[in-house]
């Protein structure tokens, strides 16, 4: 097969001006958005007023529409606002970051209304919006110091009204680029609006309310860790409802201000809980859902124990974590920081310690990720019974890790997803099915393969006589012959 041309700029040179503007001109034909890229490279060439005026027209277009986009022109619609995002900048900062910066914040007043007018629930269109935040900061720096001073005036209204949570992300390094009277300003005019909303309490029903001062609070938060005020932000977090206080935020800042003690002292309180999360494996094993922070909150008592030069109760969180988790990274952790040779008597005794692990799915995966499958081979023959085949999940990925050099395990696994496939019915499921019996028959041609357990012929009978009538699945066999 002929290799393709590598296509790069150097290559494209050599195409020569009247064959790259036959492609252009052929390819803007095709594409709105595209066609809208050229008109501004074009308008680019009398200068930034020309191009200033192409955005300025489509943004008036967009504090006009009010039209509902259906959603087989969404994709074409949100090409058409990626593509005034580009010429804002693209051709217009390059020539002038000022008016670009003008542009931009009137690009992202248009959020509202625009996300009005569409189902977005691909976010696409909100990554659009997204990005045009992300670069706000970069053109901010660009500008002329004189300049920089207007932006909080500028931004402030967009800033508070960010429903999308926009700017949470940018605060602090769009901060970081203005002058500090800029900032000082802003943070004056942030403190004047929450005090007009008053304290919110927890019991406050006021969603929208809420929200605002929640959002208030956020901004000038980053504003604080710009100047590196770290009591400013516990104090804002302190106004706060107990429940909803981010603890860790205020034990990492507190810890990277040197103030261990105090880290330690708020790591331990129990602020708004975070989201609760399962995997596959805690589905399997029956356990409760966790907080996902709860790894996070672990490694950060750690770092502050390790930043007091408490190394041995740092160890000892993580050698706790590790039995009560199974968690691989909390391990490794731990044993890098092991004198020389003790390490290989620690592994046995967490080996040990996950051979006989309350939650076997957890146990099995463990052994599958560290890697040890000898191991989860061995856990696999001494729960033969336990496995369930409706975890396909955890049971599927573990069985194919051990093909190759533990067949007994991996027959084990296939049979048990097999045999519950078929026991309830699993009409759906019979394509894989017949693939797990295709499998089995190939695991039992190794040698030894069936030493310790029934050989494939008599599980095979056993299979058809208790399945007999399930002709969906047997003939979905005879084509895998």
């Amino acid at each position: 097969m002929a290799r393709q041309p590598a296509l790069n700029e150097e290559a494209l040179v050599k195409l020569g001006s009247e064959k790259l503007a036959s492609l252009v001109l052929g390819e803007a034909t095709r594409n709105a958005a595209f066609r809208k890229l050229v008109a501004a490279a074009l308008a680019a060439t009398k200068g930034p007023a020309a191009v200033a005026a192409i955005i300025d027209k489509r943004l008036a277009g967009l504090d006009r529409a009010k039209a509902f986009v259906d959603w087989e022109k969404a994709k074409a619609f949100t090409a058409d606002i990626a593509a005034t995002l580009a010429t804002i900048t693209g051709e217009l900062a390059s020539a002038d970051p000022g008016a670009a910066v003008d542009r931009l914040v009137r690009f992202l007043s248009t959020a509202n209304r625009v996300f009005e007018r569409i189902d977005d629930s691909s976010g696409r269109l909100q990554d659009v919006y997204r990005e045009a935040a992300a670069a706000l900061p970069d053109l901010v720096g660009r500008i002329e110091e004189v300049d920089k001073a207007s932006i909080p005036d500028r931004l402030f209204a967009l800033a508070v009204s960010d429903d999308y949570g926009f700017f949470s992300t940018i605060m602090p390094e769009l901060a970081a680029r203005l002058p500090a009277q800029g900032v000082d300003r802003w943070d004056e005019r942030l403190a004047e609006s929450e005090r007009s909303l008053g304290p919110v309490k927890e019991e406050d029903r006021d969603w929208k309310r809420r929200t605002k001062a929640d959002r208030i609070i956020r901004l000038r938060q980053a504003i604080a860790d710009c100047r590196h005020d770290v009591d400013a932000f516990i104090a804002l977090e302190k106004r706060l409802p107990d429940a909803r206080r981010d603890t860790m935020a205020i034990a990492e800042r507190l810890c990277g201000a040197g103030r261990h003690s105090e880290a330690l002292e708020w790591i331990h309180k129990r602020g708004r809980p975070g989201l609760k999360v399962m995997t596959y494996d805690d589905l399997a094993d029956g356990s409760s859902p966790r907080d996902a922070t709860d790894l996070a909150r672990t490694g950060l008592k750690i770092r502050i124990f390790e930043a007091m030069g408490d190394r041995t109760t740092a160890q000892d969180v993580r050698w706790k974590t590790f039995e009560t988790t199974l968690d691989i990274g909390m391990l490794r952790d731990h044993i890098a920081r092991l004198p020389d040779f003790v390490e290989f008597d620690v592994l046995d005794k967490a080996f040990a310690h996950a051979i006989t692990f309350e939650q076997k799915y957890r146990a099995l995966a463990f052994f599958v990720n560290w890697p040890r499958l000898d191991l989860a081979a061995k856990l696999v023959g001494d729960q033969r019974a336990g496995w369930e085949g409706r975890h396909y999940e955890p049971l599927l990925a573990a069985a194919a890790q051990l093909e190759p050099d533990h067949p007994v395990a991996a027959t084990i696994l296939y049979r048990a997803l097999l045999d519950d496939i078929l026991v309830r019915a699993r009409s759906p499921a019979y394509g894989h099915a017949a693939r797990y019996l295709e499998k089995l028959a190939a695991l039992a041609a190794h040698d030894g393969a069936a030493s310790s357990i029934a050989s494939h012929e008599t599980y095979r009978a056993a299979l058809a006589k208790k399945h007999a009538r399930k002709s969906g699945f047997w003939s979905l066999v005879k084509e895998r012959k």
